[in-house]
């Protein structure tokens, strides 16, 4: 299919695909705000009211694998939009939950659509730009989870702890809805991939350059999420943040996350294999230093903990492209490994990171996560991934001609 030249509508549509990610992330983790409210409300233990959170990431990463067997040939701007409409019932059923089961199946069934929605938004954003522009439409799309971060998940934290959890989950479920209505005006109409069945799965996995991928990236994600859950601690103890000025480096973190975006955006479609290197460098040599203890205050902290935000950022953007540049016309259920690798790495990263913490203390947790982000970064010389004007398979065109067809109405 010829290439198109990318519209005002294309990119407000991609627009409003980073605010579905926005919502579908701040849905994701605003609850980590709410834990104690939740706990105290329906009488339950830290560790079980924990549920709505780490079961969240699991079900959505199974939920990306079956997402691709099952609604793959739907049409994707009712698609969409339905993904979005489940979210915001999901949110309208916590907020009214009369007991701790309900909350919790509420939270499953919009894990449902968490999962869908990532399997399909990193190759809608490349069907609805021009090939040299994916690069920067997945940048633009993953700055929603970046803002999730920064905006997001503090401001729904912020309404929870004024006006009650309950209060909270409404919110989410409002914007869910608008979310819907939104992508539902500046969706163009874009058909369905043709039915796959599970051989598909195998076929990427067959595909060593893809391998190499998902390798670095639980490895990375894994190593970020291992410290990264426990980072309150790491400034306080390692860095000797007062408490006080914790908020304001968990700030530049968020905020170096968009920085991160947009400098990804900028680059990764000339550059996208020594970004996702130099990206991973920052990010381990910031876990080395904070893990050393060797420096501390909250101007290093800040500075430290906002090349760390930006590194991972880029890392999250890096792989996404590469992965439906490598994968071609198996893109749609590449990128569905690599949302459920991602959904399982995060509680796998949490759940290692607490294992260290207790065994052997928050020192060693620093430098295990560091030393598994550079394993990472060992991989990133051995991969083959194109720039956006390269012509080999698994270019961003190739995507487009082999995967979908891209209808356009008037």
């Amino acid at each position: 299919m010829a290439q198109h030249n990318s519209t005002m509508r294309d990119w407000m549509a991609v627009a409003a695909l980073a605010v579905g990610a926005f919502i579908v992330v701040t849905t994701e983790l605003a609850p980590i705000g709410m834990l104690s409210g939740i706990a105290d409300n329906f009488s339950q233990t830290p560790g079980r009211t924990g549920l709505v959170v780490t079961a969240y990431a699991w079900i959505g990463a199974v939920a990306a694998l079956v997402a691709v067997l099952a609604v793959s040939g739907l049409q994707r701007r009712p698609l969409m939009v339905g993904l979005m409409l489940i979210l915001a019932l999901s949110n309208a059923v916590a907020a009214a939950s009369s007991t701790f089961n309900m909350l919790l199946m509420a939270r499953l069934f919009g894990a449902l659509a968490h999962g869908a929605f990532w399997t399909m938004v990193g190759t809608l954003g490349a069907q609805l730009v021009s090939t040299r522009q994916v690069g920067r439409a997945t940048a633009i799309i993953f700055g929603g989870v970046s803002a999730a971060s920064v905006i997001g998940v503090p401001l729904v934290n912020l309404i929870s702890n004024h006006g009650g959890w309950r209060v909270g989950f409404t919110c989410l479920a409002i914007l869910s809805l608008i979310t819907a209505l939104a992508l539902a005006v500046l969706l163009p109409r874009i058909s369905g991939s043709e039915p796959l069945n599970r051989s598909v799965f195998k076929a990427v996995l067959s595909k060593t350059q893809l391998r190499r991928l998902y390798a670095i990236a639980a490895m990375a994600i894994v190593a970020h999420f291992a410290a990264f859950t426990f980072v309150e601690m790491l400034l306080s103890s390692r860095l000797h943040v007062s408490a006080s000025s914790i908020a304001i480096c968990l700030f530049a973190f968020g905020a170096a996350g968009i920085v991160g975006n947009f400098l990804c955006g900028a680059l990764i479609d000339r550059h996208p294999k020594y970004l996702l290197g130099m990206a991973l460098l920052s990010m381990s040599l910031c876990l080395i230093v904070i893990g050393s203890g060797i420096a501390g205050g909250t101007a290093v902290a800040t500075i430290l903990v906002f090349a760390w935000g930006m590194g991972i950022a880029m890392v999250f953007v890096s792989i996404q492209t590469a992965v439906i540049r490598v994968a071609g016309n198996a893109a749609l259920p590449a990128s569905a490994i690599y949302v459920a690798i991602f959904n399982g790495a995060i509680g796998t990263g949490a759940l290692v990171g607490a294992g260290i913490l207790d065994g052997w203390g928050i020192g060693l947790l620093c430098t295990g996560a560091a030393a598994l982000s550079l394993i990472s970064l060992a991989v990133v010389p051995r991969l083959q991934v194109t720039s956006a004007g390269g012509s080999t398979p698994g270019t961003a065109s190739s995507v487009r001609e082999a995967e979908s067809t891209l209808e356009r109405q008037a």
